[in-house]
């Protein structure tokens, strides 16, 4: 099977194909982890895996967890958003436990981050009990700090996508300036937020179920 539109010219790796095709075949409703450092490309490869298996994949992904810009205000944190504190990490793992126990009659409505208002929206996806393969991805899947620790609980997988930091940086900056900071802003935010998170989130690597290089 060819991956459509813009994912066509950028295959995915034959072992990812292989073990996604092993999650769709065992009969009951899998998650599947994706983790990385910020501007590795997680949304998008979970983009290309949902193109991949249409109908049988849906993305619920852990940056819907953000908390709102007010309550990092609140609690003085604005200028830290992303950093693993900026999330309801509890309510995360609570929603993955409801997905992994879906009843056939339930739908489960999940939040999503929009980056054009730097807010999350609530009930903005909709997870069908008859998907069989749910992919999250998000920056903290493999803390061992709780409540992140429970994640691993939850998901069947953990996959890391290993890109090199020069190509992770340009498309952060890129993402950044794209969404309306200045380059001197973006690469200030990098310096003081994204880099740091992107140190701890790198040494979790080795607890990863594969690691995935695909640019």
């Amino acid at each position: 099977m060819e991956i459509p539109g813009r994912f066509a010219d950028h295959p995915l790796p034959q072992l990812c194909l292989e073990r996604i095709t092993q999650l769709l075949a065992s009969g009951t409703r899998k998650i599947l982890g994706l983790v990385a450092p910020p501007g590795a490309g997680k949304s998008t490869l979970a983009e290309a895996l949902i193109a991949h298996y249409p109908g049988q994949v849906q993305g619920v992904p852990m940056d819907g967890f953000h908390l709102a810009h007010s309550e990092l205000v609140r609690l003085g944190r604005s200028q830290r958003k992303g950093a693993p504190d900026t999330f309801d990490a509890a309510g995360y793992v609570n929603l993955l436990r409801r997905i992994k126990n879906q009843s056939a009659s339930e739908v489960i409505y999940a939040p999503e981050f929009r980056r054009d208002i730097e807010e999350p929206v609530a009930g903005a996806i909709a997870v069908a009990s008859d998907t069989p393969l749910v992919i999250t991805e998000g920056n903290y899947l493999l803390f061992d700090d709780a409540p992140w620790v429970q994640v691993r609980e939850v998901v069947d997988e953990i996959w890391y996508l290993d890109v090199p930091d020069a190509l992770r940086r340009e498309r952060l900056l890129a993402r950044h300036m794209r969404f309306g900071r200045s380059r001197a802003q973006a690469l200030d935010w990098m310096e003081r937020t994204d880099e740091p998170n992107a140190v701890r989130i790198a040494s979790t690597r080795a607890q990863a179920d594969l690691c995935v290089n695909w640019v």
